[in-house]
Parts: C-alpha cells; structure tokens; sequence
C-alpha cells in the first residue's frame, strides 16, 4: 500500500494529487493508495482519501503502507524514517501556490545527502521515483532525540 500525505498546511497540493491520479491511470502504480489531501481541492478520481486524518489514522496507515509519499515536511519524513518505511518527497512550490517560499527544496536537499530518501524536485519525476524507491536501499534513521535528553540531563546534573 501507498499512503500519500500532503500534511495539514493551509495549502493546496494538487499537483501531487493530480500525478498520483494519472500514474494509477496508466497502469504505473498498481497497489492500493490512500491520500490524506489537507485543503487541496483537487478531488482524486483513483484512490481513496480524507481531507484531514486523526493522529492514531495516520499512525494506521504510516503502519500499513510500504511507501509513503508525502511532501517535504520534516514532521511526515521523520515519522516514515523511524518506521524504516521507503520515502518519496516532493517539495511544496510558491510557484504553485502551494507554499509561501521553497524551503522545502533544502530540506529534501538534505535528506537526500544522508541518502534518507527519494526526492522529486519535479513532479513528472515521480513515475522513475516510485521505481526507484523499490530498487534502491537507504540508510537506517537514527533518531538522537536520546542523546540530546541525555546531554541536557548531564548538563544540569554538573550544574546542580
């Protein structure tokens, strides 16, 4: 399964909306999807969706899904990687009306460097993404949230 995430901003995606209808179309995406689609009011033709889903859906479908694709919301992306699910990631574009600057750019920018996950700096480059991310392995997600506790415990443990 592909669970399809645009998160919970005050902008459209429907552009990613749109790719994923057509790939189904074609034959280029043949396993079940489901899209949380935020606001975006492009309303999918092939795959089932919600607007808006609840924390423990999301976990539900992060949990069932083989792929997520989302966009390049670091929130999204770090819940997929520590669940050592594959991830595609699509930046949101002023161009588009989909966001107020790019930075989404640099933050898939990195991702990629850490060889985290597949990027899509333009979205016909999705079809060669999703066979992509089925081919290639990625590096394993560690989360330092521990150590970062631990360094501020010691901290004020020397200070104490």
């Amino acid at each position: 399964m592909i669970f399809v995430t645009v998160g919970s901003q005050k902008f459209q995606f429907n552009r990613l909306l749109k790719k994923i209808d057509e790939l189904i179309e074609s034959g280029d995406i043949k396993e079940e999807v489901f899209a949380q689609i935020g606001v975006s009011d492009y309303i999918p033709k092939n795959y089932t969706y919600k607007d808006f889903v609840t924390q423990d859906e999301f976990k539900e479908y992060m949990d069932k899904a083989d792929l997520i694709i989302t966009h390049a919301g670091t929130g999204a992306i770090v819940t997929a990687l520590k669940k050592n699910k594959k991830v595609i990631a699509i930046p949101r574009l002023s161009e588009y009306g989909e966001h107020v600057d790019d930075h989404q750019i640099q933050l898939i920018d990195e991702f990629k460097e850490m060889n985290f996950i597949e990027p899509v700096y333009q979205i016909d480059e999705l079809k060669l993404a999703i066979k992509n991310v089925r081919e290639k392995t990625y590096n394993k997600y560690k989360s330092n949230t521990q150590k970062i506790l631990d360094d501020i415990e010691l901290f004020i443990e020397e200070r104490g």
